[in-house]
């Protein structure tokens, strides 16, 4: 008789919007609501730093196909941070660099310090990112004391507001574009202000058009799991993750032409960059339509 033969995943999909907890992983995270959900396959749209808490969404099953989607969508963060001393990681979980006195500003100083970063900038990635250069992370190399050359990329803040402000703690909060480092904000304020800072705490808020309203807690999950109840009825629907795009219904004829692989030709429909594609069945995928001709991106797999 065997033992500790482990029972067969079940094939789920839809997402899942997970508050992380802080001191824990992204990866971790996804791993104890995988195993809760007993799922098969699953993913999530971003990390967030260990440090971090807040929106992390799950994608399960199909919906993994769609993550892409999701993560290069804006994000929205309350950070909060302490001014005066620096780090090596720019958070409270590095080694401290530097300690100066904060000068005396007032609130509206502060405001006008933090229009350099509203708008379109550029932002060097921290050597405490996990960025790849030659196939290791860029924290592989920070952890050993090396430096590495790392490209600018354009950032967009929407939005950068002070919340509070209490002698050397700070509260913001900001709406900016994907790919964009908090920390690396936080860490560039702090010297352009002249006395460093770090990040204390970090909160996601929002991730595209989904906000922390509806998250789960993971701890939430675990007592709902232990009372018996199905955690499948917290999912949201594949289609949920490009709920942004716009909708263009198909026949039955052009959806299985767009299964085989063929451009459809649809008159009269502006183009777009990116597309919800239905049929009678429901979702299908997600898809581009330039000059009247529809292609195919990412393709729900049909039922057996």
């Amino acid at each position: 008789m065997e033992s500790g033969r482990r029972l067969p995943r079940d094939i789920i999909d839809g997402l899942l919007l997970l508050n992380k907890p802080t001191g824990m992983s992204s990866n971790r995270a996804l791993q104890i609501t995988k195993r809760l959900l007993n799922a098969q396959k699953a993913g999530h749209t971003g990390s967030l730093d260990p440090l971090a808490t807040g929106l992390l969404p799950i994608c399960f099953g199909q919906a993994t196909k769609f993550a892409q989607f999701l993560l290069d969508t804006d994000k929205q963060y309350q950070v909060t941070l302490k001014l005066g001393v620096r780090t090596t990681t720019s958070d409270s979980e590095g080694e401290v660099i530097s300690e100066k006195r904060v000068p005396e500003l007032s609130e509206q100083q502060l405001e006008q310090s933090l229009d350099y970063f509203r708008g379109e900038t550029d932002q060097t990635p921290s050597m405490f990112s996990a960025l790849k250069y030659q196939g290791k992370p860029l924290y592989y190399y920070a952890r050993q004391g090396l430096t590495v050359p790392r490209p600018t990329r354009k950032i967009t803040l929407w939005s950068l507001k002070l919340d509070t402000f209490n002698k050397d703690e700070v509260t913001l909060s900001l709406h900016c574009s994907k790919g964009t480092y908090v920390r690396t904000i936080v860490d560039d304020w702090g010297e352009l202000l002249g006395c460093g800072a770090h990040v204390t705490a970090l909160h996601r808020t929002s991730v595209g058009g989904f906000s922390e309203s509806a998250m789960m807690a993971l701890s939430d999950l675990e007592d709902q799991n232990q009372r018996g109840v199905s955690l499948r009825s917290y999912l949201l629907p594949v289609d949920s993750l490009v709920s942004h795009f716009p909708r263009i219904e198909l026949t039955d004829n052009q959806s299985t032409a767009m299964r085989y692989g063929q451009v459809v030709e649809l008159l009269n429909i502006p183009d777009q960059e990116y597309a919800r594609l239905y049929d009678s069945e429901g979702f299908l995928g997600v898809g581009q339509l330039a000059e009247g001709s529809l292609i195919a991106r990412r393709l729900m797999s049909k039922a057996s």
